[in-house]
């Protein structure tokens, strides 16, 4: 029998998540909560084999509860379902060490499904959360992700000119060209300005 536990705060989504995991054979639900503030207790207590986790959850929410989990008992697998799809949620999810990611829109028979999936060790993805993964993966051009001002900045710097000569160039402040920086360093996913050259002269080579 494989052993879930489930965090959500809508009581009556537990109980339906109760009453579907009641008519697999092979699945048995052990209990629930409403948000993760007494996780690890909850985790030493019941010693689930798989958690089905919400992620919007007031007091303590899923990503922090993922977070403990996986710091104390790493062989729980965490499956999060939520009713969310946004990149961030996902990848903080993903990051934590989650083992899957449906919607709580997914059909019931895709969720029995998840849960044997990441149970056995597997990756249980929702489809269109697994098209955001593999977009977010692939690399993409800077004219796909930059604003014409920040691919200016990004070309000013790559030739080798300062913060303050690219303020004079564009007749924009320094504050200015700072924050079109930090706004590079976001969407290009970097943290120096050497990588933010070398990425600009992979992408343009001409």
């Amino acid at each position: 029998m494989i052993k879930i536990f489930a965090y959500d705060d809508s009581y009556e989504r537990l109980q339906s998540l109760k009453a579907l995991i009641s008519l697999s054979d092979n699945l048995l639900y052990i209990g629930d909560a409403e948000c993760c503030e007494n996780v690890l207790a909850e985790m030493e207590n019941y010693r689930p084999d798989v958690v089905l986790m919400d992620i919007n959850m007031p007091r303590v929410n899923g990503i922090e509860g993922l977070k403990q989990i996986k710091s104390h008992f790493p062989q729980i697998k965490v499956l999060i379902q939520t009713a969310f799809d946004d990149n961030d949620k996902v990848f903080q999810a993903i990051s934590n060490g989650a083992s899957g990611y449906i919607l709580k829109s997914d059909n019931p028979r895709r969720i029995l499904q998840a849960i044997e999936e990441v149970y056995e060790g597997g990756a249980s993805m929702n489809p269109a959360i697994a098209k955001k993964v593999l977009e977010y993966f692939q690399p993409k051009k800077t004219e796909e992700i930059l604003t014409p001002k920040e691919k200016e900045v990004l070309k000013f710097l790559s030739e080798g000119l300062s913060y303050k000569m690219v303020a004079n160039q564009l007749g924009v402040s320094y504050s200015t060209v700072n924050t079109h920086i930090k706004h590079i360093y976001e969407k290009l996913h970097i943290s120096s300005l050497g990588e933010a050259i070398s990425w600009y002269y992979k992408n343009n080579p001409n």
